[in-house]
């Protein structure tokens, strides 16, 4: 008898023991399901910020240009000394750009007015249409522009990168010219024309000088007389020979 109430015992105290496991079960939140990724991916790299387009001038995007290049504000440019219109730092003497085209065959056009609102400040050098234009000093193709005004234009910087030299209303350029060329005192750099804002029957070169800002932009400066500039003619052109006759 006494066994019997033992085993009865021992199995109440397991159901009730087994009852509070249950509950206590029942009350704790399931762990969270553990999640095995397919791959393993990389970081986002952040997004690139835009830079500027290596070699690109910094040209503004609304520049209109006119025959000379834009003047810099008085502040851009220290003083400059100068002596019947010439820079006292200016090249003493430049060839005469235009083949054939004599000392004694220029005007100084450099104070002419332009309309209202304006001088010229440049150069016009007469001469037919398809005359040579030769490069007035050494220097460097700084820009080749085809613009409203100025038509096929070359803008050249001597070797210090003082000053630039502005060809206009070209008909044409020297075959193989390209920007970054260096040139040698009257090389070809292409011919007279009536392009931009010229007369069709005056065709002329519009020549320019100018001294650059620090920034050394190709369409930026102090415009400088180019007539007292004016030295040796640029050659002429050498007439060919007839194949003689028998």
């Amino acid at each position: 008898m006494k066994w019997i109430l033992t085993f009865i015992g021992g199995t109440l105290l397991g159901v009730i023991a087994l009852f509070i496991y249950l509950r206590k079960v029942g009350t704790e939140a399931p762990p969270p399901p553990v999640v095995v990724p397919s791959a393993i991916t990389a970081p986002a790299a952040p997004a690139p910020t835009a830079a500027a387009l290596p070699g690109a001038p910094d040209v503004p995007p609304d520049l209109t240009e006119a025959d000379l290049p834009i003047r810099p504000a008085p502040s851009e440019v220290p003083a400059i000394a100068k002596v019947d219109g010439v820079t006292s730092t200016a090249t003493p003497k430049l060839m005469i750009p235009v083949e054939g085209i004599k000392a004694s065959d220029l005007s100084d056009t450099y104070n002419q007015t332009r309309g209202t609102e304006r001088t010229h400040e440049a150069l016009d050098i007469l001469a037919p249409k398809g005359a040579k234009v030769f490069a007035t000093a050494d220097g460097k193709v700084a820009k080749l522009f085809n613009s409203k005004q100025g038509g096929l234009t070359v803008y050249q910087f001597d070797p210090s990168e003082s000053y630039a030299y502005y060809y206009a209303h070209l008909d044409r350029y020297a075959d193989g010219i390209k920007e970054g060329d260096v040139l040698k005192r009257g090389d070809l750099v292409g011919y007279v024309g009536v392009t931009g804002n010229s007369d069709p029957n005056g065709p002329h070169l519009h020549f320019a000088v100018f001294e650059l800002t620090a920034e050394k932009q190709w369409w930026k400066g102090a415009p400088v007389n180019p007539y007292p500039l004016m030295g040796e003619p640029a050659p002429a052109s050498t007439p060919v020979a007839a194949a003689p006759t028998r």
